[in-house]
Order: C-alpha cells, then structure tokens, then sequence
C-alpha cells in the first residue's frame, strides 16, 4: 500500500458569483490572475513548494478550463507516477448521484481517493485565495501541539471580524469556541478555511456526519470535531492573503502587485508560483509607447500608453490608446484611439476604435449593485465593443455587440448590457 504522509485535498469546484460576468463560464479557481496566472496556481504552487506532491483538484462549476489548465500537473511538477495531482469531479455511483453539496461533502465522496495514500494528515485548501504559505510549518505546529485538527487564522480588524469565522483561543493557541460571522467578536483571529486534520479524526467526522444536507466544514465538521473532544488549534498566518471573491477585491489584488514594493511578491527566487504557459513570442513595445508601473504578459504587443496596469499575455494595445488602472485578461483585442481607465476586459474580449471606458460620473450599478462597484468597467469574454463607443462607470457588457445596440453610441454609469445568444 502506498503510504503519505500528508495530501492536499483543494475545493475548486466554487461558483464564485460575486465575480459577475468573469465567472459566468469558468470556475473562479480559473480566472485569470496577474498577468500570465490563475489563482489556482497559488494555492497549487504552496503545495510543491512545500513538499507536497499528492494534491485531489475536486471540481464542480464550469470545469473545462480548469481542467485544461492542470492537465497533468506538469508546470507545479505534480506529473508523478505515485500521487501527483488529480482533478475529481462528482461521478456516478450506483447506489445515489449527487452533486457536491458543501465543501465537506466533496471532501467525503472522495474517501476512497485519499484512502488509497493512507495519509496520516490531510491537508484542506480552498482555491480561490492568493497567498503563500508553508504548509510544512502548519504541519509542524500541528505536531508539536498534538492536535487532531489545526486551522489557519489570521487577525483581522475588529470591525471587520463579523464577515468572517472567528476563533476564540486559550494562551496555547487551543481554540475553546467559534462564532460563524458575530455580530459582537470576542476575538478577531478569522479563519482562512485551510485545515489540517489527522486523517482518522476528519473519516471518523464525515462518515458520522453524512446525511447533514449541505455537509460544511465550518457548520459542521469543525464543530462536531470539538463536541467530541478533539484537540483544535489555531495556527496564526501573519502574511499576505486575499480572497480575491468580489470584483473589487480581484481588481486590488492585482493592482498590489505594481506596487513599488509590491506586498505580495511574484518574484521571489525561493517561493515560486508555477502556472501553465503557452509558447509565445516576447512581448513588441513600439517606439511611440508609454509604459509605467505595470506587469505586460508574454506575447503582448503595445503601441499605445499604459498606466498602472495588468496587461496579460497575447494581446494587442492599439496606437493612441490611453489605458489606465485597468486589468486586461489573455487574448483580447484592444483597439486605436481608446480611452480605458478602471476596467477589467475578460479573455479573448474585442474592443473596437476610439472606444472610451469608464467615462463620466459613478452611479450604482442597476441590476447587481454589490457586484458591479468601485466605478469598475467589466466586459465580459469573448464580448465585442463597436468602434466608437462610449460606456460608463460601473458598467457591464457582455456579448458581441453591435453599434445599433447602443443609443448615441453611449451607455451610461450604472447600466448591464448583456446581448442575447451570449
């Protein structure tokens, strides 16, 4: 039998619906990220990076392109005869077929997976976060403390404590209570959803726990471990983390990275983060082209100015265009003569001559105010901007759109425009 001692098992089966149109087509785990990543690529890189070579890639929504882009896990080195990475969607049994119902209940239609490594710890990751972490010295901390199950947490301010799952800890680190998004905190260390567990403790927790509709690891799993007993402890990350879950939040994290001192660091020699590439030409920066303060991805061509941008791989920046603050994502087209400021452009997107994004004064997003926020343009992928155009603040448009679907060639702050047939 073959025998680990640690294996990741990593949730990328998630929605991600407060991304809006970005995720209306692929896994959140597969967004585009940073120029030339996905954000999977993170939690995917943590694990090599700290020495773990058998990962389950358990997804659900949307998975094509997730797949696509692990393949056999070559780029993070996971390609291994014994363990390696495995993508596990939810298959037909011959007694019930069900979707994934909750992040636990993945975890526990895979039992058989994680049995064949007989693992004495498994490691649970979400793949939407973009961090870095050792996962070895959680696994060390796990040890030392004699813990069944261990949970990343890290402070976060008071006032904001409420959105998340709190830990309430002794001096040890032991945690003695846990309040799920308080309205008064008694404590601001949130859980970051990465979990350790023995391997007998987590069986015995999903096998006990299996007829809970929507089986969840905060709602259930976490908490039955503690009625019985278990040993719990708090593990405290004090690095960079950021779930990128809201488009303003993604539109963040990726503007960080250009920072002058950028806080999370792409470029560190001894921590770094593997990702799928395609063989492309270097990138061709014109003569008459302005660059500052952005990362350009491979096989990009720029003819016109960027500003404090991240600009991905094989797209083309036509002459006099003037983007600024903006995030555009592999394969998209941007035209002449555009004017961009605070957009995020989607895969494979067009956007046609003297187009202007992000234009006037912010207005509230009319039908998914909470998504479309910030003042952000989105256009969705594979979409189409007219020549012309004029779109403006908290905007989304979606579809190959054409010149007579737009009024006076304007959309005003605030308006979704989604082309049917999309």
């Amino acid at each position: 039998m073959i025998k680990k001692e640690m294996i990741a098992m990593l949730l990328a089966g998630g929605q991600g619906s407060r991304l809006g149109i970005l995720t209306s087509k692929v896994a959140k785990p597969a967004v585009a990220f940073g120029g030339k990543y996905r954000i999977i690529d993170f939690p995917l890189s943590n694990c090599i990076n700290s020495g773990i070579d058998t990962v389950g890639v358990l997804t659900q929504y949307q998975p094509l392109r997730l797949n696509t882009h692990i393949g056999i896990g070559i780029p993070w080195d996971l390609d291994r005869n014994v363990g390696g990475v495995t993508v596990l969607p939810p298959y037909e049994k011959s007694t019930n077929s069900e979707w994934y119902t909750g992040t636990a209940n993945a975890i526990y239609q895979n039992i058989e997976y994680m049995e064949m490594f007989n693992p004495d710890y498994v490691l649970i990751l979400s793949g939407d976060h973009i961090y870095k972490m050792d996962y070895e010295v959680m696994l060390d901390f796990h040890k030392l403390n004699n813990a069944d199950v261990t949970i990343a947490a890290m402070p976060v301010p008071y006032e904001e404590a409420r959105r998340f799952g709190i830990l309430i800890t002794d001096e040890e680190r032991k945690i003695t209570d846990f309040e799920e998004k308080p309205e008064n905190p008694r404590s601001n260390l949130a859980s970051m959803g990465i979990y350790i567990f023995n391997w007998e403790t987590l069986k015995d927790a999903l096998v006990k726990n299996a007829e809970q509709p929507g089986l969840d690891f905060g709602k259930h799993v976490i908490p039955y471990c503690h009625k019985n007993g278990k040993r719990e402890f708090a593990y405290e990350f004090n690095g960079y983390w950021k779930d990128v879950g809201t488009l303003s939040s993604y539109w963040e994290a990726n503007m960080e990275l250009i920072d002058i001192i950028p806080e999370f660091n792409l470029y560190e020699e001894y921590w770094k983060i593997y990702t799928k590439s395609n063989a492309l030409p270097p990138q061709y920066i014109s003569s008459d082209s302005v660059i500052e303060k952005s990362i350009i991805g491979e096989g990009t061509n720029i003819f016109g100015k960027v500003y404090n941008s991240v600009i991905g791989c094989n797209i083309t920046v036509g002459e006099n265009t003037v983007i600024r603050d903006s995030i555009i994502m592999n394969d998209a087209e941007i035209g002449e003569n555009c004017t961009i400021d605070k957009a995020i452009i989607a895969e494979n997107a067009v956007i046609g001559n003297g187009v202007v994004l992000g234009s006037g004064e912010e207005v509230e997003n009319e039908t998914d105010p909470t998504i479309y926020t910030h003042g952000i343009v989105t256009i969705g992928e594979n979409s189409v901007i007219p020549s012309g155009v004029t779109i403006g603040k908290n905007c989304m448009v979606s579809g190959v759109t054409e010149e007579s679907d737009f009024e006076n060639k304007f959309l005003a702050s605030g308006k979704t425009f989604v082309k049917a047939g999309d």
